[in-house]
């Protein structure tokens, strides 16, 4: 893509509602590339998370085609809570900036980032959007304030947000296993939202109620499988992301309880 922007569904009406560019930001302090993808949507559409909530698309990426990465991670900037219509979606509006940092298998050599991204895009209506991108890193790059705004923009930690503790109970249900954890935190402000995810691809997680017990939020999901394998549910690997008025909480793992 070489850092120019491409429409999304041509020939369609809704040929410019986003535009995606990579960015470069150069070296970070332990060598690795950092990078990021750009979209830009048009006025009054939004975009989706991770965990897009109720009625959300959730984006899906493809890195088919780049060249020399040993590993890659993205980091997810605090996105927004959406009430339309009864139903609760988690995203963005206007732009989003996802950070893309790169581990390369030959230090020094050049890098190809190439894929696409698959996302849901909204308004009135609601669309599929397929994105494609090919762009070699520029590693002398100097430091992109996108990517630096993004990076701030991330929940906190557990050990930032002063979590003390998480647990989980799990019960069988019909279709698969409810999630109740406990997590004792300060509040993160206003009426917070928790998000629980069963960090597999293998399963997916329902709606997230939560609600405050003193100096613990309680949050609940159900967890049912994607496929015919049985549930497995390592606790370990669940997720659970706090959004309040104030900051937003990324919590790694629980323990029984």
């Amino acid at each position: 893509m070489g850092g120019s922007a491409l429409p999304a569904l041509a020939g369609s009406d809704w040929d410019h509602v986003v535009t995606l560019e990579v960015l470069d930001g150069g070296a970070t302090a332990q060598g690795r590339y950092i990078g990021a993808l750009h979209l830009r949507l048009e006025d009054g559409w939004k975009t989706y998370w991770r965990a897009p909530g109720d009625a959300g698309i959730p984006p899906q990426f493809s890195w088919q085609g780049s060249s020399n990465i040993a590993d890659l991670s993205i980091t997810w900037p605090t996105p927004e809570v959406f009430e339309t219509s009864g139903y609760r979606t988690i995203g963005y509006h206007d732009e989003l900036v996802l950070p893309v940092e790169i581990t390369a298998k030959t230090p020094g050599a050049p890098i190809r980032l190439k894929g696409r991204m698959e996302l849901g895009l909204c308004k009135d209506v609601c669309i599929p959007s397929e994105l494609r991108f090919d762009h070699t890193a520029n590693l002398a790059a100097k430091r992109n304030p996108l990517i630096t705004a993004a990076l701030a923009a991330r929940p906190y930690s557990a050990a930032e947000a002063r979590v003390r503790g998480v647990t989980c109970r799990l019960a069988p249900t019909p279709y698969g296993m409810k999630v109740t954890a406990r997590i004792t935190m300060p509040s993160a402000g206003g009426q917070e939202v928790a998000v629980i995810e069963g960090g597999s691809p293998e399963m997916m997680a329902g709606e997230t109620k939560s609600w405050r017990e003193g100096g613990e939020l309680v949050a609940e999901s159900e967890l049912l499988p994607t496929g015919a394998a049985p549930l497995a549910i390592d606790r370990s690997a669940l997720r659970f992301t706090v959004l309040g008025t104030s900051h937003a909480v990324d919590i790694r793992g629980c323990t029984a309880g």
